[in-house]
């Protein structure tokens, strides 16, 4: 009788958490706006990282980890590039974030230099 609790009480819990685990997925984030503040470099330049310039902005978590976002090319991040590609600078971004591939995809809509 106990191993039928035990088992009938382990089967009851996973289909609990087979159930909440898409709810919990559905408010992670994806596709919200967030604001990142750090130093912003050049990809090629500074980080010695692929074939072409691209703006990173690079961020430590409260244990001290860098946290690196590459920022997608698009008109804001065309047009900001030419202020970090030879020297990095101290930036607020607002954008969305996308994991792919473990990389930080961040699309911004709007980055400023940190005043």
């Amino acid at each position: 009788m106990r191993k039928a609790s035990i088992l009938l009480g382990a089967v009851a819990g996973l289909m609990l958490l087979a159930l909440v685990t898409p709810s919990f997925a559905a408010d992670s984030g994806k596709g919200k706006e967030r604001t990142i503040t750090g130093e912003a470099k050049c990809a090629k330049c500074a980080l010695k990282e692929g074939e072409k310039c691209q703006t990173v902005i690079q961020t430590e978590n409260k244990k001290g980890k860098t946290i690196t976002f590459y920022v997608m090319d698009n008109d804001v991040s065309k047009a900001f590039h030419e202020n970090v590609c030879k020297d990095a600078k101290k930036v607020t971004a607002t954008g969305t974030v996308k994991n792919v591939a473990g990389k930080n995809e961040f699309t911004a809509s709007k980055i400023e230099m940190a005043k």
